[in-house]
């Protein structure tokens, strides 16, 4: 499932990596843009960013505690 932002031109996709299940960082946040390059909030089409369970909780915490707010 992917969550659409910036007036759905960001798409972010969460999964886990089969290919990376022996590191620590197995979390990926793919970001894919469908926008003119002078908009883009990445420099390519798409962007993968890899992330550890223990920051995974933390981005998670951290948007509890703004909905809590």
């Amino acid at each position: 499932m992917a969550v659409l932002l910036l007036d759905k031109s960001l798409e972010l996709k969460v999964f886990l990596d089969k290919e990376d299940t022996g590191f620590e960082d197995n979390i990926c946040l793919q970001f894919t843009e469908s926008c003119p390059d002078d908009e883009k909030v990445f420099l390519g089409g798409e962007t993968n960013l890899y992330i550890t369970r223990d920051q995974a909780q933390a981005i998670i915490d951290e948007l509890k505690a703004v909905l809590d707010s």
